[in-house]
């Protein structure tokens, strides 16, 4: 017996954490990140290299449920205590600046998260090489940001770039490249350009049911993304379907309260009731 405090027994929880994570099983990998940060506080010390990563792992799983409060602040700190106990280009230091980052562009913070950003592309790219799939992770979430402030020609042109090289270095069908594609995908859709945004949407879409599970967080990102294409070129009834069916699987899996769930619901309610005054209308006429 090795005992629940024995670092296999933490790594092995830790492992199983982050299989609940990439299975979009946030809430159980957050409850086990939490078992072993608490834990590895008091058996290692709170600045510790091993802490502050489960700490960061906790907060990621707070990111992905929506808890951006939680987040931030557990996230300020790992990134602070790893500048102090490494040093500010060391990569689990620029890992937690780079979920920073992102946190704050979940956000809205474009500029707080650009700023991060583009330290840390720099870093990686001097310490690790541009076609590293960290320096490449990066990337594509600058290219997210840019797209989120409508400044699309330099979102496509870093899209068009990391996608490139994810699949040359991962594989078409990683989920890193997919998520690429998919953010790509969301980018032609907001330029209007929904011939472009349908192809790659579907194309998404139907790999990430494959590779990664119909109920994946990301699949169902893709479904929503391609409900607001088909949506905008006037295919009303695949929209709302496909947007029903995304409503009800980010409920189960994500929760009614999470914000993707809510944005998707809001949708699917604007266009169920545009559909019920079209009727209306018609049968007046």
């Amino acid at each position: 017996m090795l005992g629940t405090e024995h670092p296999d027994t933490l790594n092995h929880i830790n492992w199983v954490a982050w299989t609940y994570q990439q299975q979009g099983r946030w809430k159980e990998a957050q409850e086990l990140f939490m078992q072993v940060a608490e834990t590895n506080k008091w058996v290692l010390g709170t600045k510790h290299p091993r802490t502050l990563a489960n700490m960061g792992n906790l907060a990621m799983a707070y990111q992905l449920q929506g808890r951006w409060k939680d987040a931030e602040e557990l996230l300020v700190q790992v990134v602070e205590a790893h500048k102090r106990v490494l040093d500010e280009e060391h990569p689990d230091t620029l890992m937690s600046m780079a979920n920073l980052a992102s946190m704050y562009e979940d956000q809205g913070r474009w500029k707080e998260g650009e700023e991060l950003l583009v330290q840390v592309i720099e870093s990686r790219k001097r310490r690790l090489g541009v076609e590293h799939p960290d320096t490449l992770r990066s990337m594509a979430n600058l290219a997210s940001g840019y797209g989120d402030q409508g400044r699309w020609k330099e979102a496509e042109e870093l899209f068009v770039e990391v996608i490139e090289s994810s699949k040359r270095r991962l594989g078409a069908e990683h989920p890193r490249t997919l998520t690429c594609m998919g953010n790509m995908a969301l980018t032609y859709y907001r330029q209007g350009q929904w011939k472009e945004a349908e192809e790659l949407g579907v194309q998404v879409m139907e790999t990430s049911k494959r590779e990664l599970g119909a109920e994946h967080p990301f699949t169902l990102f893709s479904m929503d993304t391609l409900a607001l294409t088909w949506k905008s070129q006037g295919r009303d009834e695949e929209a709302i379907e496909l947007m029903k069916t995304c409503v009800q699987l980010r409920e189960r899996v994500l929760g009614p309260n999470h914000p993707f769930t809510a944005g998707s619901r809001s949708s699917l309610i604007s266009w169920e009731g545009e559909a019920r005054d079209r009727l209306v209308k018609d049968a007046e006429t």
